[in-house]
């Protein structure tokens, strides 16, 4: 490497050609490093490497981590551990290599193993739903990445997360788990919020629910980013006891299973309501009462 400021061309083993490792191998090609191998296993990852590593060997996970001067884990986030412990145990990690994960909940601790081989690690890891498309290539700009790496290669992994186009946020060590809970409660129960919430208004009959509920979820959350808890509007924030208890004996014939949910986010709405000073104990209690009758 040019110094520890700015990384040079370095050849690149993608290890898990799945929908963020073969976009973050393209993300890297495209800042002008080259991708000399991948692992993929299943149909759909070798499809995505061929179309997003366009010319790039699919080959076994010791050839590539052995061909590359930066070695990128994109793996589960249970299978990477083991992943690095018995390649670390057969002798392929190579001195002088960068190698990175992409796991969330992982700091750099679990890579410990590579560093008897004095090879280097970095966790980086995209705030980022991927499609495992080019599309994703654009959304890589200003995304966020959550970097943890020894302070000397802070300077490595912030260049490499700037070169994908990102933004990097550093994340000390001891904070992953939480870093990466934060994200989980807010975009993958995000997803199951918007489904259940579609699927409630096609059984009312709304012949397109996304048409309904795109806007309002969009300003709902572009409020909720700039405002916090101020952007709350709805029944809790009114004290509408009479409308939540409606809610829910209609969600008892319309769709049980989603009442479950309801339930569950309006009490703790109401809680954090009631905590933050925006709803009154008196205001509070009936609200609690209907809610947790569950």
């Amino acid at each position: 490497m040019d110094g520890l400021e700015h990384p040079a061309r370095l050849s690149v083993g993608v290890v898990g050609a799945g929908k963020v490792g073969s976009v973050l191998g393209a993300a890297l090609v495209r800042a002008g490093h080259r991708v000399t191998g991948a692992y993929a296993v299943s149909d759909a990852s070798r499809e995505r490497a061929a179309t997003l590593l366009p010319g790039v060997p699919v080959a076994d996970v010791r050839t590539v981590v052995e061909g590359a001067e930066l070695v990128l884990l994109a793996v589960p986030d249970d299978a990477l551990g083991h992943l690095v412990r018995g390649l670390s145990a057969t002798g392929a990690w190579q001195a002088g290599q960068l190698v990175v994960h992409t796991s969330g909940r992982h700091g750099t601790t679990v890579l410990e193993p590579v560093r008897e081989h004095h090879a280097m690690p970095l966790a980086l890891h995209p705030a980022m739903t991927f499609t495992g498309t080019a599309m994703d290539l654009q959304r890589l700009v200003d995304c966020a990445f959550g970097v943890t790496a020894d302070e000397v290669l802070r300077p490595v992994a912030e260049a490499l997360v700037l070169e994908m186009g990102g933004t990097p946020v550093w994340v000390p060590e001891e904070d992953r788990l939480a870093y990466h809970a934060a994200l989980a409660h807010g975009a993958n129960h995000l997803v199951t919020l918007t489904a259940e919430a579609m699927e409630v208004l096609a059984r009312a009959g709304v012949a397109d629910p996304r048409a309904v509920l795109g806007p309002l979820m969009h300003a709902a959350l572009d409020n909720a980013l700039r405002m916090g808890d101020a952007a709350l509007t709805g029944p809790v924030a009114r004290g509408d006891v009479g409308t939540l208890a409606a809610h829910l004996r209609e969600l008892d014939l319309v769709a049980p299973e989603v009442r479950r949910t309801y339930v569950a986010l309006a009490r703790a709405t109401a809680l954090r309501a009631l905590d933050s000073g925006r709803l009154s104990p008196t205001a509070a209690e009936p609200l609690l009462g209907v809610l947790g009758t569950d």
